[in-house]
């Protein structure tokens, strides 16, 4: 998060806590960066001087200060102290280090399919606990959504309000903002945890896309769309799109709740982070495809007797003894017993020319020891999948 300095007008002392930098300034009033006597940083906001005096303002901000000290969870940032009766009301949280989602995709661009879901599963999680206290964020967007070391936070709860209430504040006048606002906030209507799900909908979508689901625009434009359009989701990862479009449906009842949310993108975040070390080594995409006979892919013997019951020739046979076992026409028929006797047929991995190959058992299969450099493979393979399996979990916890 950017810091600014101090400027001339600004306080340095709030209650017990030293200000030190600004973290940013919104409607409602600046964010400081502060530390009480212990050194425990805070995220300090003071309401603006010309909003103290209007009683409207200080009851949304006291509604803030309500919703913070309701909710228990992680995904949020825990409040500190607070002070509603001061000259400038002000209220202080834990210190949330890290950039917001909304700087991290401009600065940097879309995220993965992998770290979308994690983040949207720890963020569907922390909203069960917003919900469950009683509170709709109402104004979820990239952002009021930081993202520390210890996964993302929650912020800014100023127009936070309990199940039920009205969305308008002033007649045909909706609160939060547009492109992230869900159609009942645009109609006036009562807000529900709905609500927070389709705002999470659009601001996974941005995650993708590094742009509102619903285009730009003026604000009327915009809630138009919202009421009226449906979302464009082009960019937005084959496994996050249908989710992501059930989400933004227009009707609330349609929607998913926030526990089913947060199950299916953890199952989503799971799948993406194996999938990504299932496409890395070569090797691995052998397993699943029919033999071709190339000496470099590892299985193509075994696979063979499988489908076919006949015993392949050795592995210095080359690819005409495995387009045989695929029904192909063979370069010159030979028994089972001897595969060896022919010159063509010599095997060039430093064996004796006129050795047969061994008798098959009664499953098919040869007696032999396992192939030395078939093992190595093998290994490595191993190695390489664990490792990257490793780093993506770990990419996707830093988030």
């Amino acid at each position: 998060m950017a810091m600014m300095r101090l400027r001339r007008e600004d306080p340095r002392v709030v209650g017990s806590f030293r200000l030190h930098r600004r973290l940013g300034a919104g409607g409602m009033g600046v964010v400081y960066l502060g530390s009480d006597r212990r050194g425990q940083r805070v995220a300090l906001k003071v309401i603006r001087p010309d909003l103290a005096e209007d009683q409207e303002f200080r009851s949304r901000f006291a509604r803030e200060v309500s919703a913070a000290r309701r909710i228990r969870g992680g995904c949020t940032a825990r409040l500190v102290a607070a002070d509603l009766e001061a000259e400038r009301p002000w209220f202080a949280t834990q210190y949330v280090p890290g950039p917001s989602l909304h700087d991290k995709v401009a600065e940097e661009g879309p995220l993965t399919a992998a770290q979308i879901a994690a983040i949207g599963a720890a963020l569907s999680e922390g909203l069960v606990a917003v919900h469950e206290a009683g509170v709709v964020h109402r104004d979820l967007k990239p952002s009021n959504i930081l993202l520390s070391p210890k996964g993302p936070r929650i912020i800014d709860f100023g127009i936070a309000w309990a199940t039920g209430a009205s969305t308008l504040t002033h007649v045909g006048t909706a609160v939060g903002s547009p492109g992230f606002l869900a159609p009942e906030q645009v109609r006036g209507a009562a807000v529900t945890p709905a609500t927070d799900v389709f705002a999470l909908g659009a601001t996974l979508a941005y995650s993708a896309t590094a742009d509102s689901p619903f285009g730009h625009g003026s604000s009327e434009v915009m809630l138009y769309r919202v009421v009226h359009e449906e979302p464009d989701l082009v960019g937005v990862p084959d496994a996050l799109a249908p989710l992501v479009r059930a989400c933004l449906a227009k009707d609330p009842e349609d929607r998913p709740s926030t526990l089913q949310l947060s199950m299916r993108l953890k199952e989503i975040a799971a799948r993406e982070a194996q999938g990504l070390s299932d496409g890395r080594p070569p090797a691995q995409r052998v397993r699943t495809d029919r033999p071709t006979g190339r000496l470099t892919q590892p299985f193509p013997e075994e696979r063979a007797e499988r489908r076919t019951g006949r015993t392949p020739a050795p592995q210095g046979a080359g690819s005409r003894a495995v387009k045989g076992a695929q029904g192909g026409p063979p370069s010159r028929p030979s028994s089972p017993r001897n595969r060896g006797g022919g010159p063509s047929s010599r095997p060039t991995g430093g064996r004796s020319g006129g050795r047969p190959v061994p008798r098959t058992t009664g499953a098919g299969r040869r007696p032999s020891r396992p192939d030395p450099r078939l093992m190595r493979q093998r290994l490595i393979v191993f190695v390489v999948v664990t490792l990257v399996v490793a780093l993506g979990i770990a990419a996707a916890q830093k988030l």
